[in-house]
């Protein structure tokens, strides 16, 4: 367990925050892992939730990027209103999504922070080829990090907009029809993360157009 002060943090959107963090001497973590996480706070310190971090192992400090629910009054409400010097109570570390190589990824809103990491590794170690990106959000204010993806990934990176409410535009999601129309060979690694709904929906949507079990990260 580790007590770690909150060195800044800011909105990156209208409701996800970026959290810069101490990091403890010789603290070690691979991209796509997430931590166990609460707020060194009475009544809170207890409150425990997942968060995944994407900042790289050899940063000198953490970044986490969290979504806010302020209308759930939870906890992600509660790290909405902190400030620089208060302490987070980082619990233990989790493996969530591996890097096993090159596929493409399929994210759901915060769905992209353990991508987040796994990019920047690969970015900054000149590995990033066959790597493709789609990304779904509400709209184009829900976009996390959106000039850093493109940067990186360039046409690689598809943004796809589920309410977009822009005159013209043809709100989509990610279905079938719309993978056969994307992606049309299937024979690679499909990396998946979102709302449980949207993992369940296009890993069985992939399944269905022949990729193999072992080649689908959730």
């Amino acid at each position: 367990m580790y007590r770690l002060k909150i060195l800044n943090t800011y909105f990156i959107t209208h409701d996800v925050k970026r959290f810069i963090l101490e990091k403890p001497q010789g603290f070690v973590y691979r991209p796509g892992q997430s931590a166990h996480i609460s707020i060194n706070l009475p009544g809170l310190d207890n409150e425990i939730r997942p968060f995944t971090f994407t900042s790289l192992n050899d940063w000198p400090y953490l970044e986490f990027i969290i979504k806010i629910y302020d209308d759930r009054k939870g906890i992600t409400h509660e790290l909405g209103k902190l400030h620089r010097g208060t302490e987070l109570i980082l619990h233990d570390i989790f493996g969530t999504i591996e890097y096993k190589g090159p596929g493409i990824f399929l994210a759901g809103g915060t769905g992209i922070t353990p991508f987040i990491a796994i990019f920047r590794a690969l970015f900054f170690s000149g590995n990033l080829r066959n790597i493709g990106l789609i990304y779904s959000n509400k709209s184009e204010d829900d976009i996390i990090l959106r000039d850093e993806l493109f940067r990186m990934l360039g046409p690689a990176y598809i943004n796809v907009f589920t309410r977009q409410g822009v005159i013209g535009f043809r709100e989509r999601r990610i279905d079938r029809s719309f993978l056969i129309e994307t992606i049309g060979n299937f024979d690679t690694r499909f990396y998946v993360c979102g709302p449980k709904s949207f993992t369940e929906d296009i890993t069985k949507d992939l399944i269905s157009l022949g990729v193999k079990p072992q080649s689908l990260i959730i």
